[in-house]
């Protein structure tokens, strides 16, 4: 059997056993759990009562975080000479487009977002086999095959995330880092869920959420009450 640490004995010494917490206090507990020396993420685990095998129970979407996931977001934006300016005034770290398309054929993905306009798509399309693994491939359902590149480069640097449910039916994402206020982590936790509940897909039937996780890196998870999301 394997030895329990000291600062997880800790933690789940914190936690009430078989307690559901509201969300409010699941986002100050998870703060006074983490025990790493670095600003751990703060993720969430939905577990949904969804058959992704079926295309009419995939969820997949899009969220705007209230504050932002705190994570550095490194974005490449692939477009052409006359929007090259429009990305890096909107932060982009890397902007080009052929020269890149060269780099990721050699192996290069070194980022985190992958942002693109429909006219360049036919060169990107070739390189799926090498961003689609990686989650890096562009796709104007998550906003990030648009003409709108300053808006999409703005959009992902403050804290917009993509997110699809899992092959067992759940959804894992990080919402926050443990640095945040537990208000802050309420905030993008409430947020997240209402894109959740929104994207419920119509084919799903009985019981959508089925259970909610708080953890940070290497913590316990805390379950949340999902009613919480609304009245709490």
């Amino acid at each position: 059997m394997a030895r329990i640490s000291k600062n997880r004995k800790l933690a789940l010494s914190k936690i009430e056993e078989g307690k559901v917490y509201t969300i409010a206090e699941a986002s100050q507990l998870v703060k006074e759990i983490s025990t790493t020396k670095f600003d751990a993420s703060v993720d969430l685990d939905v577990r949904l009562g969804v058959d992704p095998r079926k295309a009419n129970q995939m969820v997949r979407g899009v969220v705007s975080l209230p504050h932002g996931t705190g994570k550095e977001i490194r974005v490449l934006a692939l477009v052409t000479p006359d929007k090259e300016q429009e990305a890096k005034d909107a932060g982009a770290d890397y902007v080009g487009l052929d020269e890149y398309i060269e780099k990721i054929k050699g192996g290069w993905t070194d980022v985190d977002v992958i942002i693109t306009m429909p006219p360049v798509m036919g060169k990107i399309g070739p390189l799926g086999r090498v961003l689609g693994p990686r989650g890096l491939m562009p796709n104007p359902k998550s906003g990030t095959v648009t003409m709108d590149v300053a808006k999409a480069v703005a959009e992902v640097k403050q804290g917009k995330i993509d997110f699809k449910v899992d092959k067992y039916g759940i959804v894992h994402t990080g919402i926050a880092k443990v640095s945040f206020d537990a208000e802050k982590i309420a905030d993008n936790a409430r947020e997240f869920m209402a894109m959740i509940n929104k994207l419920k897909p119509t084919a799903a039937k009985g019981t959508y959420i089925k259970s909610i996780y708080l953890s940070s890196t290497m913590s316990p998870g805390i379950q949340v009450e999902p009613k919480s999301f609304l009245v709490d």
